[in-house]
């Protein structure tokens, strides 16, 4: 699994905010060698749409505190059964589990390599597998 490089910075940022807000199973794609429109994925699961939601909100403030600037356009948020955020290089899918069960994206995308991640050192993080799954090996 490829470690992150500052082009994932951004890939990172909201991956640990998703860990963060307990999102589950958060994962890293690097789409850019086969996707045009951007570099990244970041897909992350909540389990009610209010989870969903504060996992969204969270991304967003990580990455405008950080000096990511703000999404380019935010779809899904009247339902948050799947809510996606655009920042252009990088697009955060956020999924209830059910949801991201059905679209299956990992299976979609599974020709394209994960991204290495780890929370910070004494950082707990949710349950459900999310940075166990992106972490280096």
């Amino acid at each position: 699994m490829p470690e992150p490089t500052d082009d994932a910075r951004w890939a990172v940022e909201a991956a640990l905010a998703a860990d963060a807000k307990g999102g589950s199973d958060v994962v890293i794609l690097e789409v850019g060698p086969v996707l045009a429109v951007c570099e990244h994925f970041v897909i992350a699961s909540g389990s009610s749409t209010r989870q969903v939601r504060s996992i969204v909100d969270e991304v967003e403030v990580r990455i405008g505190d950080g000096g990511g600037g703000k999404p380019i356009r935010v779809e899904g948020l009247d339902d948050a059964r799947w809510i996606l955020m655009d920042y252009g290089d990088l697009v955060v899918h956020v999924f209830l589990d059910e949801t991201r069960t059905y679209y299956d994206l990992e299976r979609l995308w599974s020709d394209v390599p994960r991204v290495a991640w780890t929370r910070p050192a004494g950082v707990a993080g949710s349950t459900g597998g999310g940075a166990a799954e992106g972490s280096a090996e």
